[in-house]
């Protein structure tokens, strides 16, 4: 997806708003107008208004590697692990909460690489095509309160929890 100034980037989906990163200067984000949630990837549909009939809601624990799409994170920069570290790290994550050492919320806030974390992995409710693609089939695949395997992304790995 365009992450530049472009006409291509300046333009999006009904209800969705393009704003230029201030901590990545001419980087570009997307606003859902209706819920003020925010996301990198260009949406392909229009924005909608809370978890609707047709939306899911998750939380998530994204580790990422050497390999992502964007290999850096609120904490670390740059990454330095490969996808194979990134997959035991997340392995071992699922496997404590699975066996109830862990809770997912505290996990996320503290390791997942992806902003969310500050929200214990909360995504909020999203809707097919707003995420990618292997990522809004594993979340729709799931019934609510279910924890995915392994989902792999450009963003790096993750582990979903369906809460809605």
């Amino acid at each position: 997806p365009p992450r530049d100034r472009t006409a291509a980037a300046m333009s999006a989906p009904e209800g969705w708003t393009v704003k230029e990163s201030r901590s990545r200067p001419g980087v570009m984000y997307y606003v859902n107008n209706h819920t003020g949630e925010t996301q990198w990837e260009m949406p392909t549909a229009p924005a909608t208004a809370g978890v609707g009939p047709d939306e899911v809601r998750a939380s998530h624990i994204l580790c990422k590697h050497t390999g992502s799409r964007r290999p850096a994170s609120w904490r670390e920069d740059p990454i330095t692990r490969t996808k194979e570290e990134a997959l035991e790290r997340l392995q071992a994550f699922r496997d404590a909460i699975v066996e109830g050492k862990a809770d997912f919320a505290e996990i996320a806030s503290k390791e997942s690489d992806c902003s969310s974390a500050r929200k214990g992995g909360d995504l909020g409710p999203f809707s097919r095509g707003m995420m990618q693609k292997p990522f809004e089939d594993a979340t729709y695949a799931l019934k609510v309160g279910e924890l995915s395997g392994i989902v792999d992304t450009d963003s790096g790995v993750h582990i979903i929890l369906r809460t809605g």
